[in-house]
């Protein structure tokens, strides 16, 4: 696992503590925020690979800290919540963010995550320099998605469940094939993550042709419409 620049926005030292002791066993490089504006500060000078970030904070609602690194990082955002509410994991994964631990939580459960998120893969790996389908053409190695040449902003999420998708374009994929290929091995949440991010990539698509390029296929997972 190559060692990664971790923010932690958290305010609790005593989850301070627990989050930097691992991070420190990992060989992670680690720098804490206490509170949103200090966050900022740090986010202004610094590339961090993975934020680890409360929801409740002092000066403000986390929630909105995660969709201000999303829009503007491809850093991974693990949430760390008291609010053990579906309602928040939702909002967050919608806003960006890539796996929670609730509160109170074991230093192997957050390790266990944090591994998972180190080894998920952050380039595409398929051979192929260019997919294309119909008027959507999918670059991995570029990691470049274009409609009707208008280029589409994806997030790492929804880029790479387009990448596993359009790789065997007339299969169908799995939901727990999915959650392996994007989230790693060890993702502990159920696969209500997945539709959340397959919804954000239709609408971003839908935002450019009325074409509807992913289906359902029901109790199983996702494919292209082709």
């Amino acid at each position: 696992m190559d060692a990664m620049d971790v923010l932690v926005v958290e305010d609790s030292p005593e989850f301070v503590r627990v989050v930097l002791s691992v991070l420190d066993a990992a060989g992670h490089r680690a720098q804490v925020a206490s509170t949103i504006g200090e966050a900022e500060q740090l986010l202004a000078s610094t590339r961090p690979d993975l934020v680890v970030l409360d929801l409740t904070l002092p000066d403000g609602d986390g929630l909105d800290l995660c969709r201000s690194i999303r829009e503007r990082s491809d850093a991974y955002i693990l949430m760390l919540t008291a609010r053990d509410d579906e309602v928040d994991k939702v909002v967050g994964f919608r806003l960006g963010a890539d796996d929670y631990v609730t509160k109170p939580f074991s230093p192997r459960e957050f390790s266990a995550r944090v591994g998972a998120l180190a080894r998920r893969p952050r380039v595409a790996t398929a051979d192929q320099v260019e997919r294309v389908i119909e008027d959507l053409v999918i670059r991995p190695l570029a990691r470049e998605v274009s409609l009707g040449g208008i280029a589409i902003d994806l997030t790492r999420i929804e880029f790479d469940l387009l990448d596993q998708l359009t790789m065997v374009p007339r299969e169908v994929v799995t939901r727990a094939k999915l959650l392996e290929a994007v989230w790693g091995g060890e993702w502990f949440g159920d696969d209500h993550v997945v539709d959340v991010h397959i919804a954000n990539l239709r609408k971003k698509l839908a935002a450019t042709t009325d074409r509807q390029f992913i289906r359902t296929v029901r109790g199983v997972g996702y494919g292209m419409a082709v």
